[in-house]
């Protein structure tokens, strides 16, 4: 994983792990056919948020289709540098098409599925992550999601909108992810385990004997991911500009980890090429992965170094007053 285009302009690079402060398109464009065993990212929501004033950034796009449009060469290039069968994870939600509160909403995570089926992928899951209404709406200040609206007119009353993981796969089937006894890397969830199924962990023979296994993976399996925990993010506060709209949040742990678990395996090099302050490479790299990571805003990059710097330790660095449900990716 060596430097890959004159575009970079930092870099950190070693036998774990690659990180590029770079725009990700170039990145990919320096990757070769089949390269990547996974992938996992947030793109920027279209229209929600404005992350840096730089002409690259998605986020400055001047229209909703033409942010479609560019995000399609990125879909594009992610299906040519991925294995055959190997997936694509994509963390997405509805966004509001306007900010009074009474404004209807754009279906991007639809918009988002559209694409990456036109570039080839097959869409084959969604997981709603849940979450807490009055938490979003003293998050956010949204206007239409608090009991006063309801009480003066409940036509006009919002809901606090799912996160989505969107998993797509490359058709074929060139590298099974084959879990020979299960899941084993313990739950990456509010939800303890239970005790009693602890003797099942790494279970060897017939796996509909492995109750461990199984009670993990009915909850990793389902529509709806009610346990979440999140606040279980990387530290991210430094990361903000002076200028910075107030919405940095990086993707919950226990989502990178879930999808991590269940369709990379250890040694396999897993791309985000929105990396933000470095959930995914994080996550990744904890779990025996390699990770590349590509991030436009110097900002975000420098918090990415000192969010590895710690990454061997058993949890992530902490920062004052670090979980404050701020909104982005």
């Amino acid at each position: 994983m060596d430097r890959m285009t004159a575009g970079v302009k930092d870099q950190q690079v070693n036998d774990r792990w690659a990180i590029y402060n770079a725009d990700c398109i170039d990145i990919l464009a320096g990757l070769p056919d089949n390269a990547l065993h996974g992938s996992i990212y947030s793109p920027p929501f279209a229209g929600l948020y404005q992350y840096s004033s730089n002409d690259r950034d998605l986020s400055n796009a001047r229209t909703y289709e033409e942010f479609c449009a560019h995000y399609a060469f990125v879909v594009r290039e992610k299906f040519r540098a991925t294995i055959p069968g190997r997936t694509s994870g994509v963390h997405a939600a509805p966004v509001p098409t306007g900010n009074t509160g009474r404004d209807g909403l754009r279906d991007f995570p639809g918009d988002v599925i559209r694409i990456h089926q036109a570039a080839g992928w097959e869409w084959v899951a969604r997981h709603a992550i849940w979450k807490e209404p009055l938490a979003v709406r003293n998050r956010t200040m949204q206007k239409n999601l608090s009991h006063k609206t309801i009480c003066d007119d409940g036509a006009m009353g919002g809901v606090a909108s799912a996160d989505e993981l969107l998993i797509f796969r490359k058709p074929g089937q060139d590298a099974p992810v084959i879990h020979e006894c299960g899941l084993i890397n313990g739950y990456a969830g509010s939800e303890p385990i239970p005790a009693e199924l602890l003797k099942f962990r790494g279970h060897e023979g017939d796996q509909k004997a492995n109750r461990y296994s199984h009670w993990i993976w009915r909850r990793y399996a389902s529509s709806v991911w009610d346990d979440i925990r999140l606040d279980r993010v990387l530290p991210f506060r430094y990361s903000r500009d002076e200028d910075d709209e107030a919405h940095v949040h990086p993707l919950q742990l226990d989502v990178i980890e879930r999808y991590l678990d269940l369709r990379t395996l250890p040694g396999e090099t897993v791309l985000t090429p929105f990396m933000g302050v470095g959930s995914e490479v994080y996550a990744a790299v904890q779990m025996g992965r390699r990770a590349i990571g590509a991030e436009l805003k110097p900002s975000y990059f420098e918090q990415a170094i000192r969010n590895m710097a710690a990454v061997d330790d058993e949890k992530p660095a902490k920062e004052e007053a670090l979980f404050d449900f701020e909104d982005a990716s």
